[in-house]
């Protein structure tokens, strides 16, 4: 286990709930492998407590955080900078406090994004892809604009409530169209990759009930959720002959820049901490 001492660099991850999150246990297998004198922490401040955390935090005594559901719109107003992939994606995953008190915004979502496709399925071209983002929350709104940022030729944004998608739609620009739930099946026809970004389908909540029929059986399918690794949807798309990515290679992805914002250095390549992860999550990968 790594030793940290009263001058150690600490940084951590904000959530409610927070139990769940993988991680600080990435980030720490990294931390021990790089022989750092740091801590990554988990927090699950009260609702609405982000303001008076992040005052406490300036200077630098903190490193930074990552930050997951439901902090990630008010860990985006709370700063006082804002990267634009952060602006675009309307939500911040990651916020760093520096030396003279200021707190910067960023999301390394999408980076994380585009990480997965190319680690799981390298052979897809998202430049000129039909896709499908099921969501339009923060990781929906973060999974559009990745996509748009890599040259796709449109994103179809289905969302249970169509007020929202269309609202992303129109802060992202003409090559989203929006499509309510019971329209998934048309979003679906001609679609080259189609990714979950709902919480739909994760492990003891609401099942995601979605028809692949429509789907080409050439079209990638990736589930952002990774609780079980192998969620339902991407069973389904497997069975169906389909190219896969799951949620834990998104998570890694974006955890890698956020450690070299929050502790100066990249992380050393030779912790397999997937293995470490798939094992905290049942060991069936």
């Amino acid at each position: 286990m790594s030793r940290f001492t009263g001058g150690a660099r600490v940084a951590g991850v904000l959530g409610r709930p927070i139990d769940h999150s993988l991680s600080p246990l990435i980030h720490n297998a990294w931390i021990e492998a790089a022989g750092l004198d740091a801590v990554y922490v988990p927090l699950s401040p009260a609702p609405g407590g982000l303001k008076g955390l992040f005052d406490a935090c300036r200077g630098g005594l903190v490193a930074g955080f990552n930050v997951t559901v439901p902090f990630k719109a008010e860990a985006l107003a709370a700063a006082d900078s804002v990267t634009g992939r952060a602006r675009r994606a309307g939500a911040a995953n990651l916020i760093l406090f520096a030396a003279d008190g200021s707190i910067a915004a960023d999301s390394t979502d999408g980076a994380g994004l585009m990480a997965a496709l190319a680690e799981q399925a390298p052979s897809f071209a998202v430049r000129g892809a039909t896709t499908v983002v099921l969501g339009a929350g923060g990781a929906g709104r973060s999974a559009a604009a990745a996509l748009l940022e890599s040259g796709a030729a449109e994103v179809r944004l289905v969302n249970r409530t169509l007020e929202r998608a269309t609202d992303v739609a129109a802060a992202l620009g003409e090559r989203v169209r929006v499509f309510g739930w019971a329209d998934a099946g048309l979003a679906l026809g001609g679609a080259g990759l189609l990714i979950n970004a709902t919480t739909l389908g994760l492990a003891g909540g609401e099942p995601l009930a979605l028809d692949l029929g429509a789907l080409p059986a050439a079209a990638l399918v990736m589930d952002m959720v990774y609780r079980p690794l192998q969620t339902p949807l991407l069973a389904a798309a497997a069975a169906g002959g389909r190219v896969v990515v799951d949620g834990l290679a998104m998570l890694i992805g974006q955890a890698r820049p956020s450690f070299e914002a929050l502790f100066g250095r990249p992380p050393p390549a030779e912790a397999d901490v997937r293995a470490l992860a798939v094992a905290a999550l049942g060991g069936r990968r």
